[in-house]
This record gives C-alpha cells, sequence and structure tokens, in this order.
C-alpha cells in the first residue's frame, strides 16, 4: 500500500509541477509575443488601419495593435549591443502584452512621438550600463548615401524605461520606441511591421488565424503563437510525457508487489485452501478471495496516494519555502533561473488519469496469484498434513 501511495502521490505532485512550469513560461512568453499576429509578405504592411479593423470583428479578438520590428545595434561609451526594435503605440500596446505591468523603472507611457525615448530590457540595460535618463544611440543597419560612401543611420535616443519580464530571449534582446520614431528611422513612411492580436482564449489561436486568413488579402501572412514557438512548447510536452512514464514505472514497480505478495500467500495457503475446497467452496469463489485482497491493496494504497499528491500540489508554496527555510537553501536561486518559485497547476485530468491507470495495474497484478490459488489440487495439497 505505502509503495502503490508513494508512486502516485509522486506522480501527481510532479505532473502538477511541470503543468505550473509550463503556464508560467507561457504566461511570460505570451506577455511579450503576441497570440496572433498579421504581417506582409514584404514586412511592409500599409493597410494596417483596415486589418485590425477587420481583425477585430472576430469575437474571439479582444485587442490589437500595430508594431513595427527591425534590428539595430544599441551604443553607449564603449559598450555595444544587438538588439530588436519593436515601435509600439503605448496606449494600443496594453491591450496585446502586459510589458507595461513588468517595469523596473519608467513607463511604456514615457514614449511619445518625436521625443526618441526607449525603454529597454534589462539584460540590455546592465550588458550595456544603461539607466534612467541615458542618453544612447541606436545605430539602424539599412545605410545612408554620402560622399563618403554608404554610412550607418544613426539616432540618439533617451532611457524612459526598464522592462525584465523573467524570460532572458526578451530581456537581453529586446528594446520600444514610439512606433512614429520607429517608422522614420526605418524609413517606413505609415507602414509598419504588422498587427499583433490578443485573443480571449489563447488555445484557439490556431483556429482563429485560419479564420482571419480567409478575410484577408492573400499577401497578408497570419501566424499564431503555437507556430513561433512551436518547438520550444513541443520540448517541454515531450519532457512532461517522459516523466509520466519514468514516474508511473513506480507505481508498476509497486503493483508487481501485489503479485509476489500473493504469490506468496497462496503457497503459504494451499492447505487452508485445500480444506475450503473439500467444504465445498468453488475455484472462482477461491480466485474472488484473492482478487478483492490484492484490490484492496491497490485501492487503499491508490486513495492514500491520490490523497497525499493532491494535498501537497495544492499547498507546494508553501511546502517548499518551509523546506528551503529548515535546510537553508533555495532550490532555484534568483540569480540563476528565471523562475524563482516552484510553480504548481494541479489538473483534474491527471488526477483521474494517474488513478484509473493505478487501479488498472492493481486489479491485473492479483489474476494470476488469484489464478492460481483456484488450482490448487485438495489431494496433493493435503497428502502430507
Amino acid at each position: 500500500m505505502v509503495g502503490i501511495a508513494l508512486g502516485v502521490a509522486a506522480l501527481i505532485v510532479v505532473l502538477s509541477v511541470m503543468n505550473g512550469f509550463q503556464k508560467e513560461l507561457r504566461s511570460r512568453i505570451l506577455g511579450v509575443a503576441a497570440h496572433v499576429e498579421i504581417s506582409a509578405d514584404n514586412n511592409l504592411l500599409a493597410n494596417w488601419r483596415g486589418v485590425a479593423e477587420i481583425a477585430s470583428r472576430n469575437p474571439e479578438v479582444t485587442g490589437s495593435a500595430p508594431y513595427v520590428l527591425a534590428q539595430g545595434m544599441l551604443s553607449l561609451d564603449q559598450s555595444v549591443q544587438g538588439v530588436y526594435i519593436r515601435g509600439i503605440m503605448p496606449e494600443e500596446e496594453s491591450k496585446v502584452a502586459d510589458i507595461g505591468s513588468h517595469m523596473k523603472a519608467g513607463s511604456l507611457a514615457n514614449l511619445h512621438p518625436g521625443e526618441f525615448g526607449i525603454v529597454l530590457g534589462a539584460e540590455v540595460a546592465r550588458s550595456i550600463g544603461a539607466s534612467m535618463g541615458d542618453k544612447v544611440v541606436l545605430i539602424a543597419p539599412q545605410g545612408q548615401v554620402t560622399p563618403a560612401g554608404i554610412l550607418p543611420r544613426l539616432k540618439q535616443f533617451t532611457v524612459v524605461g526598464i522592462f525584465e519580464v523573467g524570460m532572458f530571449e526578451f530581456d537581453s534582446g529586446l528594446a520600444l520606441v514610439d512606433l512614429g520614431d520607429a517608422q522614420r528611422l526605418y524609413r517606413m513612411g505609415d507602414s509598419v511591421t504588422g498587427v499583433r492580436l490578443k485573443l480571449r482564449d489563447l488555445d484557439l489561436a490556431p483556429q482563429v488565424s485560419l479564420q482571419l486568413a480567409t478575410h484577408l488579402p492573400p499577401q497578408d501572412v497570419v501566424t499564431d503563437w503555437t507556430r513561433q514557438h512551436a518547438n520550444f512548447f513541443r520540448a517541454v510536452k515531450i519532457e512532461k510525457n517522459v516523466m509520466f512514464i519514468i514516474l508511473f514505472l513506480i507505481v508498476a514497480v509497486a503493483t508487481f508487489n501485489i503479485v509476489s505478495t500473493l504469490v506468496m500467500m497462496v503457497t503459504d495457503k494451499q492447505s487452508d485452501i485445500a480444506i475450503l475446497r473439500t467444504l465445498g467452496a468453488s475455484p472462482p469463489g477461491i480466485m474472488k478471495i484473492f482478487i478483492v485482497q490484492g484490490a484492496l491493496i491497490g485501492v487503499i494504497g491508490t486513495m492514500l496516494g491520490v490523497l497525499f499528491g493532491v494535498l501537497t500540489a495544492a499547498n507546494i508554496d508553501v511546502i517548499v519555502p518551509f523546506i528551503e527555510r529548515i535546510f537553508h537553501t533555495h532550490f532555484l536561486a534568483k540569480d540563476v533561473y528565471y523562475i524563482s518559485e516552484v510553480p504548481s497547476s494541479l489538473e483534474f485530468g491527471d488526477v483521474v488519469s494517474i488513478t484509473i491507470l493505478s487501479l488498472t495495474l492493481s486489479f491485473l497484478a492479483t489474476i494470476y496469484p488469484s489464478y492460481r490459488a483456484s488450482r490448487v489440487n485438495p489431494a496433493e495439497a493435503l497428502r502430507y498434513e
């Protein structure tokens, strides 16, 4: 019972923690990336207002915002850092992303057209040594022709904000500027790179993408987060499945103990079984005795494991800090991991599937010993009694 209980509890706790990590990573990524993006095949979307209006008609779309995405190089003193420059409309950006809630200093509202302000990721700011109010030089890859040859285009920006979303990819490689400033710097006129959309249910992104594609011009490209970050989330899902298989072996080993326990009991109780047979007990009746005994071990062990696992998974945010205080350690150090707390997301479907699999294995483990007990020959068993 204890073996089955520990195996079931371990399965529930580990899968809940992995669900928590998956949701936490997804929320952090989608806090910066869009649920759906609409762009042109040449990265110049001219009729972006019409595109945003068409997209807003879909009942699943809750917000839209235009953006400009380009590469650049930031320079401060002797430090240089390559970044992605995203031009945004601050009042619209809050409808599709929550970068504003991750500001360490300043605000997205400090970005005003014509003032050439810039909001840096925390790792970008640290890398070049920038802080609030500093003047950084943005070097655009598009050159300008001069009598001295082709020279890169330079523009000085003032740091008006620093954000940290907790994903190294964005904190170390993204800088935000006003949409109008980005359009002027990269000579895009009134065009933008694309339109970002936020959905009511992010899991419906593939379906919404297909619906929007049918209403937009053929040169417009519609992508969603499931394709943009497919490899990352696929890797997380594979890891979760592998962990499930590995930990399920614990339950399998525990249920195999039921087989060995019942086989030993059948061997030890052969004479008692023979006496019951001589008193009129049928082979199916003998078989039921051992099936019930083995099933009870499985049922009680599984229920104890489910109870312990659910309680642990639901209170992981209390249990882990308590253990850390006792041993004076920190499992996920903030200076190493971007997710410094152990998240947990207990899902009803996981608990049900683990329970059913454990009970099924426990029942199957009773069949062979029970069948062996029902085949005991009374004459052979009582010959030397």
